[in-house]
């Protein structure tokens, strides 16, 4: 009896382990698999976004000054609000929102991703962007990205000089109005006050650091159309977009910022701005009449900053007709002689 109760026993295990294998080779029944783990976040420091704030609201306050100009203080005030940026922190910024211009583009928030899946592949990949910031344009999706920063830049820059052409021209209108002929107020006081002001770029607009928060992250849309024009590989905008990298690989917070801070740096288009604003001081400095504030107003704080940042997208800048005085060969020129000094006679 023990023999055949250990062998029903021994059946029933045998028949178990059939059962089991049959269920694990059923093709109707799902195997289970592990979920992928959910994309990294794309991060961004909140001292980046701070720039790009303060680049966006500057760029966007100055280009709304129009030409309607009714007294002097009407000017100084346009020239207080306008003058205040120092260039260095206005390049930086034109980077930072440089940066989410290119966040804008999934194709290449989707590429850096699949070029930095594991947390070593991340590391390697943000070690050679810093290492050499235009190794970025190597990567999938970088063309279409630079389209968008390139449109971004050129479209504020585009924005900011027009703006100035219309203030300069009314320069020359408002000369028919008694006020405009006044002289400026306090004309020391007033190139004191633009020198002090451009040393720093007042911070930006609340509610124009979020939208930027926003738009980081693709939940906002900007608006923008990739520019498809060659010669935009400038220093800007490659900065823009090895920033923008850095951000999808996790290497762009605050504990990265010292070697953010090294990416985003620019000589070139500092140094247009810092002489946009040497002219403007040699400007205001002769000026004296209410009108010739609005000149330098119009053109050394908004063209000549506006064609700045033309030129960090990579665009073709504005043409300004000069005059440029040319001396025709067919026209003889003689120079008159120096009359010949007589010789005294020496009385003897």
């Amino acid at each position: 009896m023990r023999k055949s109760f250990k062998a029903s026993i021994a059946s029933s295990a045998a028949l178990a382990v059939l059962f089991l294998a049959g269920c694990a080779s059923d093709p109707g029944t799902p195997l289970a698999v592990a979920p992928s783990p959910p994309p990294a976040v794309v991060r961004l420091a909140p001292a980046i976004l701070e720039q790009a704030s303060a680049y966006r609201t500057y760029m966007d306050r100055t280009s709304a000054i129009t030409g309607g100009f009714q007294s002097g203080e009407d000017i100084a005030a346009a020239l207080q609000s306008a003058d205040a940026y120092e260039p260095t922190a206005l390049v930086r910024g034109a980077m930072a929102y440089g940066a989410i211009a290119a966040l804008q583009d999934q194709a290449f928030v989707a590429g850096i991703r699949s070029f930095g899946s594991g947390a070593e592949q991340r590391r390697q990949l943000a070690y050679e962007i810093l290492r050499n910031p235009s190794y970025v344009l190597g990567l999938p999706g970088s063309i279409s990205a630079q389209g968008l920063v390139v449109q971004a830049l050129n479209a504020d820059g585009q924005a900011l000089y027009n703006a100035g052409k219309a203030v300069k021209q009314s320069a020359y209108d408002l000369q028919k109005q008694p006020w405009s002929k006044a002289e400026v107020a306090d004309r020391p006081g007033r190139l004191a006050r633009a020198k002090e002001l451009s040393s720093a770029l007042p911070p930006g607009e609340s509610a124009v650091t979020a939208r930027l928060q926003q738009a980081s992250v693709g939940a906002v849309n900007l608006g923008l159309t990739p520019a498809t024009a060659a010669g935009a590989n400038t220093e800007v905008v490659v900065r823009s977009l090895a920033v923008a990298a850095l951000a999808v690989l996790n290497q762009a917070d605050t504990a990265d910022m010292a070697s953010i801070d090294a990416v985003m740096a620019d000589r070139n288009v500092s140094f247009c701005m810092t002489m946009s604003k040497l002219n403007l001081y040699q400007c205001l400095a002769v000026s004296r009449p209410n009108y010739e504030d609005i000149f330098c107003l119009g053109q050394h704080v908004m063209m000549d900053t506006g064609r700045c940042v033309i030129k960090a997208s990579g665009q073709a800048e504005p043409f300004e007709a000069k005059f440029i005085p040319v001396v025709r060969s067919d026209i003889g020129y003689n120079q008159p002689k120096k009359p010949v000094r007589k010789k005294t006679s020496k009385s003897r």
